[in-house]
């Protein structure tokens, strides 16, 4: 069966849920055995595990990597070349400087900054600039080269706070539990580290970057979301659970 089905962005469409089964099937073949296997949907990433019936509710809900076109983690055979290729690959971890990732970010949502260089050799007139981007853009510059604390070669203190609101997501993590082990790592720290002292104070460094959040209603059995195309749907199209909760 083809896989271009994992970049179907309908996951409601049936070619799309065939190519979910027939994973799920897949896995099941050739782990016979196991009650937990890698999940590949975009959240999990495989790097968590979960049951089998559990990797069919996320597919569903989250989507496949799209990537993901050869499923080597689950039990697939890679021929001589690939297999060559991709030795060790598969569980490292990719090394990527997050200083590096930051500034990136930064220079997306503020593209004044590099387009006011006049490059060489040419006569660019510089774009009028909004004193409060501007200054939203200084804070953040300052902030991603400012060090967590004197001395500290791996993170500035936008990096830091990055890298710890994505672990915040990506665990689903509440805001009172993200307080205390804030708290927690800023007395691990130096006295004199710039580390937030919570949540409130972190989201204020970021919101410059424009790194918000959009609440979306899922299907209570996690068959889809009621996003894009089926944003004003008052049912779930394939189980027909109600979107919202009756009362009286």
């Amino acid at each position: 069966m083809s896989r271009r089905w994992i970049q179907n962005p309908n996951r409601c469409a049936d070619e799309y849920l065939d190519g979910i089964e027939d994973f799920i099937q897949f896995a099941r073949r050739h782990n016979p055995s196991a009650t937990r296997i890698r999940c590949p949907c975009r959240r999990c990433n495989n790097t968590l595990w979960e049951t089998i019936e559990n990797v069919g509710f996320h597919l569903v809900r989250n989507g496949m990597i799209e990537t993901f076109s050869i499923w080597n983690l689950h039990g697939e055979q890679l021929d001589h070349a690939s297999s060559s290729n991709a030795t060790g690959v598969d569980n490292v971890e990719p090394i990527v400087d997050r200083n590096d990732e930051v500034m990136d970010i930064i220079q997306d949502a503020f593209p004044f900054a590099s387009t006011n260089i006049n490059q060489e050799g040419e006569d660019d007139v510089p774009t009028p600039i909004d004193s409060a981007k501007f200054e939203q853009y200084e804070t953040l510059l300052k902030n991603a080269n400012q060090d967590l604390y004197p001395g500290c070669e791996s993170f500035s203190v936008l990096t830091a706070i990055v890298e710890l609101m994505h672990g915040k997501i990506k665990y689903r993590m509440s805001n009172l539990c993200f307080d205390y082990f804030l708290g927690v790592f800023k007395r691990m720290l130096l006295t004199d580290n710039c580390l937030p002292k919570d949540h409130k104070h972190a989201q204020k460094v970021l919101n410059g970057l424009g790194l918000g959040y959009e609440k979306i209603h899922a299907c209570k059995n996690n068959y889809m979301l009621f996003y894009k195309e089926h944003e004003t749907l008052d049912t779930c199209p394939i189980c027909n659970e109600s979107r919202f909760k009756m009362t009286s």
